[in-house]
């Protein structure tokens, strides 16, 4: 056998085997393209999960922080100097309005009042006298007048007398809990001195701030959500004053709202996360954040319309922690998808893996 027919036969043969491996994957290849063309819902759809849309309460809110004071408070202090005599008050308790607090000694001013009523007492009985002596033209008017006049003064000298014993005790000015006691029986105090301080806690009062681009929404009896450090529950309250200017500093406006604090779970001082309830929306139409899809002339989501993914433009409003507001573009019940989006295609089939509503 020549060189050359050598040659040719070697090739006839590698011709042949590639054949036979090719041949087979050939005829599956069109055996599937076949069967694709044949049924075309055999194309493979995109995972996908979406949430179906309800209508929920929206409430626009304010994040601010603040501080709980009481209702009313004062450190209790004396109007006059002297000793202590008398202590009336247990720390911690809570007293009443015009209890008495404490007594401070007042036996110089009641043996001056003694000797003002005695000598009161023969004013009074001159005074009869004079006036029956008047009567009976005895004596002139000017004598009488005089007479009268030292009486009234002595009636005037009494009630000075009277005011200043009246304010040797110390007596609470309005129902509350007394604190701390810092002076002792026989301590001599000023009205500089400090005795106790009182607080009435309920209910309590929230003094916070907010940006002054809020002023305007915000008004009396707007409700409020408050915490605080020590506690996991969350109070509620209503504003009641607004401070009638803006914090030139911080560019604020101060609020203050009050809380009912029946079981006296909430002390004066104690820090508070604030949320201001500017505007109710009972039925607004809220979805997940990562549903919406940003474009250059707006935004947009995809709903699911007979198994494909149809695109939606869309427009929004309030925002909050995970879903935002939908003013335009769906409807209640509609479907969006919230996962999966990368792989969307208008009008590509999906399949629904996650549900949630």
């Amino acid at each position: 056998m020549t060189p050359t027919l050598k040659k040719i036969l070697i090739s006839i043969i590698l011709i042949g085997v590639l054949a036979a491996l090719i041949l087979p994957k050939f005829r599956l290849f069109q055996t599937e393209a076949k069967n694709t063309a044949a049924d075309p819902r055999q194309l493979r759809a995109t995972p996908v999960e979406s949430y179906i849309v309800q209508p929920q309460v929206l409430k626009e809110r304010v994040e601010s922080s603040g501080t709980i004071i009481a209702n009313e408070q004062v450190d209790l202090k004396s109007e006059v100097s002297g000793k202590v005599t008398g202590i009336h008050f247990k720390e911690g308790s809570q007293v009443a309005r015009g209890d008495l607090l404490l007594k401070i000694n007042d036996a110089e001013l009641r043996a001056q009042l003694l000797k003002l009523q005695q000598q009161k007492s023969l004013a009074q009985e001159q005074e009869y006298r004079q006036r029956q002596l008047l009567q009976k033209q005895a004596i002139s008017q000017e004598s009488y007048d005089q007479t009268k006049n030292q009486l009234e003064n002595l009636d005037a000298e009494i009630a000075l007398l009277n005011a200043r014993v009246d304010k040797t005790e110390l007596r609470a000015p309005f129902d509350g809990i007394i604190g701390l006691r810092y002076v002792s029986i026989g301590d001599y105090i000023s009205p500089s001195t400090r005795i106790a301080s009182l607080q009435d806690i309920d209910p309590i009062k929230i003094d916070f701030s907010i940006p002054e681009k809020y002023a305007p929404v915000v008004h009396d009896d707007a409700k409020i959500q408050f915490t605080t450090g020590s506690r996991a529950k969350t109070f509620g309250g209503t504003v009641y004053a607004i401070e009638p200017r803006i914090e030139q500093e911080t560019r604020t406006l101060q609020l203050r709202a009050v809380s009912p604090n029946t079981n006296a779970e909430l002390l004066p001082g104690a820090y508070v996360k604030v949320e201001l309830i500017l505007e109710e929306y009972p039925n607004a139409l809220l979805i997940p954040t990562e549903a919406v899809v940003p474009e250059v002339q707006g935004q947009k989501v995809f709903l699911v319309r007979n198994g494909k993914a149809v695109p939606q433009e869309v427009t929004t409003g309030l925002r909050t922690e995970d879903k935002i507001q939908i003013l335009s573009g769906v409807a209640p019940r509609d479907t969006v998808v919230t996962a999966g989006l990368l792989q969307l295609r208008p009008g590509a089939a999906v399949n629904i893996t996650r549900i949630t509503e």
